[in-house]
């Protein structure tokens, strides 16, 4: 006789960019593992695979790739929560004292940051806009450390462009995936100075985990923030 299966609760949430709601469960040792693991190799590329593997074991029917950045924030801080608690223990040094500083975070209290001046459609001239999509996983090659101050603006200016999803003229609904690399870049490179500050306000304004909380250092108040991607390194 083999030994009982453990069933575990289900939880449902709605992810953030589309409402969609979805089921999940706690994450077991297996996922744990995976994720201690990740976290102690320090390697991007091991972080994302195991950040992928536990959304894709924990919450049922979803495509891990089509989820933006902000939406498997909030997804991994509510797995979070119902597997090992809803309290995060922080530690840092305050940057102005040099202070060893202790925050509890109740992961409870997190919510999406959402920004009133926030479009995915920006205008190119009177005729032409563009609509923008959010960022996935895939894209976030910009964090490793490795990389020097050019190469990184470079990756980010790529993340940036590749984020044009449409292009709308009129009635017409052109979608870049069915262009040729050099069609894209010759639309790209014909983009004025205005609709690049545009798409970088897109992405500034983007949604976002965001955790806020004050502290003390002597009299002084201060506040100590977690946001974006981020908070995959909680």
């Amino acid at each position: 006789m083999g030994l009982p299966k453990i069933e575990h609760p289900l939880f449902t949430l709605e992810i953030p960019s589309t409402n969609e709601k979805v089921q999940y469960r706690p994450f077991t040792v297996k996922e744990e593992k995976i994720l201690l693991i990740a976290q102690e190799s320090q390697d991007l590329d091991q972080i994302i695979l195991a950040i992928k593997q536990i959304i894709g074991n924990c919450f049922e029917k979803i495509d891990v790739d089509s989820l933006s950045t902000f939406d498997l924030e909030y997804l991994l801080l509510k797995l979070r929560t119902v597997s090992v608690g809803n309290e995060i223990t922080l530690n840092f040094v305050d940057e102005e004292t040099k202070e060893s500083v202790e925050l509890q975070i109740d992961t409870n209290d997190i919510e999406i940051k959402k920004y009133e001046s926030h479009k995915q459609l920006i205008d190119v001239d009177s005729n032409i806009m563009i609509k923008l999509a959010y960022p996935k996983i895939n894209s976030l090659d910009f964090l490793r450390d490795e990389l020097t101050d050019e190469e990184r603006q470079n990756k980010l200016f790529d993340v940036m462009m590749g984020s044009i999803d449409q292009v709308i003229s009129g009635e017409e609904v052109y979608q870049l995936k069915d262009f040729s690399e050099a069609e894209v870049n010759d639309f790209i490179n014909s983009l004025s100075s205005k609709t690049i500050a545009d798409i970088k306000s897109f992405f500034e304004t983007m949604p976002k985990v965001r955790i806020e909380k004050e502290y003390k250092v002597g009299d002084k108040k201060k506040t100590f923030i977690v946001e974006g991607t981020e908070t995959f390194f909680m």
